[in-house]
Formats: structure tokens, C-alpha cells, sequence
């Protein structure tokens, strides 16, 4: 199996009949609208050290061509491949078709619903959420791992030494840009593992063929006010004004 299996998959779900209306990226959060109406969005990640794939106007393009570009090396336009693949997942009739239903917690509460099952356990978190290390407090053994270094964080590189052994996994949906998705998903296989955030494709097949536990985002509401309210740098703080979360569990 090829590490792009898992790009392949998702692409290959999204129809070709959809057209992408407006695109933009801030400096957090790249976003992709259509129609439909849907909004997609991914975390903006801004390395462009490879040549893009493709001349950055994508308005009147196929989405499903734009999504193409999540397995770009460039990852700012990688950041415009993830946030269509996510703009025809997170449409509300496609989330719910896949089965996502409505989440009880809140974004900064996330964690919490795990709180009493991790007590005792080996728990990794993948991305830097400054709310996890007190939800998950109960846990035996806590390591959180981030590529952007805060105090306290173990390099990203650790996963191969630490997911292996941990009984819980959590897991940004900002890693399907950066192309570590894979790799965390099968060290992470034999966990209870959650792929969460924004950025997350809400993907069936993740759990059916990839072995993720549960999988949670967010789905707009109000497309459009989502697609031009996430233009600042704090516009993270209001996407719940636009939107809601849901989940999928194996």
C-alpha cells in the first residue's frame, strides 16, 4: 500500500460536476467555496520551497481538480487541496449521508469526553492544543508532539518512538497537509485514535479502511459567512459563529 492511497481514496469520492466559485487564504485558516453551497477549509500552511502545480486562480475550476493539489509538496497550495477535499465533505447533506452526527462538546472542550477513559493510560496528542493537557490530566503517561516547538513539546519526530506504545492517539486534521497523515495513522493503528480539528476530512473511509476510531470536524452552517470570516488571524475564535462540530466513531 502507497502512502497516497489515502490522498487517492478521498479524492476519488468527490464528483466531477462540482466547481469551485471562490478561493482564499489567510494567514490561519484556506478556504474553498462552491455553490453547493459548501465551505472547506484547511490549516494555512505557507512553505512554497517546490513550484505549485497549478496558476492560483482557481474559480471556475473542477473541485475535485483543486483537491488534487493535497498531495502538492508546495504546501500552501497543498492548504487549497485540503480545503476542497474538505468543502465537499463538510457540505451537511455529504457529512450527514456519511453518517456524522451532531458532537455535545464544544471546540475547547474536545478532550473533555475522554477525560476518564485515558486515566491510567499512554496518551499522545499530535499538534499543539493548549486545552488537551488539562482534560487529559488522568493519563499515566502525556506526551504532546508538534512540529512548531512550544515549551514542553516533543518534536514531531518522536512519533515513531512514542505512538506505538500509547493506548490513545489524537491526531490534527492539519497533518493531511504536511503529508504525515499516513505515517501517524499506522503507527497509531493498534490505539484508540481521533482524527480532529478543522481540517479534517470527514471521511468515511477513514474508518473503514484506515482504522481511525472516530473522526471529528466541523461543518458549516452558513458557507459563505464561513468562507469570509476566516480572513484574520483570530477568525478561529468565531468559526463556531458559522458552524458546528460532528463525529463519526467505528
Amino acid at each position: 500500500m502507497s502512502a497516497w492511497d489515502l490522498y487517492d481514496d478521498l479524492i476519488d469520492a468527490i464528483p466531477r460536476d462540482i466547481m469551485v466559485s471562490r478561493a482564499a487564504q489567510g494567514p490561519r485558516w484556506t478556504r474553498v467555496y462552491t455553490e453547493s453551497p459548501s465551505c472547506g477549509m484547511a490549516m494555512t500552511m505557507s512553505a512554497t520551497s517546490r513550484p505549485a502545480q497549478m496558476r492560483a486562480e482557481y474559480s471556475g475550476v473542477p473541485l475535485r481538480a483543486i483537491a488534487q493539489l493535497a498531495k502538492s509538496w508546495n504546501f500552501s497550495e497543498a492548504s487549497f487541496g485540503m480545503a476542497a477535499l474538505n468543502s465537499y465533505y463538510a457540505t451537511p447533506s455529504v457529512a450527514d449521508e456519511h453518517g456524522f452526527a451532531l458532537a455535545d462538546a464544544p471546540w475547547p472542550q474536545i478532550f473533555d469526553p475522554f477525560r476518564n477513559a485515558v486515566a491510567g493510560k499512554k496518551v499522545a496528542v499530535i499538534g499543539h492544543f493548549p486545552f488537551a493537557p488539562k482534560a487529559l490530566n488522568q493519563a499515566a503517561d502525556f506526551y504532546m508532539l508538534e512540529r512548531s516547538l512550544n515549551e514542553g513539546d516533543y518534536p514531531d519526530s518522536a512519533a515513531e518512538y512514542i505512538l506505538p506504545e500509547c493506548d490513545y492517539v489524537f491526531i490534527t486534521g492539519s497533518a493531511f497537509v504536511n503529508k504525515t497523515a499516513p505515517r501517524l495513522l499506522e503507527l497509531s493503528r493498534e490505539s484508540f485514535n481521533v482524527v480532529l480539528g478543522p481540517s479534517t476530512p470527514l471521511a468515511p473511509v477513514l474508518v473503514e479502511d484506515y482504522g481511525v476510531s472516530q473522526v471529528t470536524g466541523m461543518v458549516p452552517t452558513s458557507p459563505l459567512a464561513m468562507f469570509e470570516g476566516l480572513s484574520g488571524t483570530d477568525a478561529g475564535t468565531t468559526m463556531f459563529d458559522w458552524g458546528h462540530r460532528v463525529e463519526l466513531s467505528a
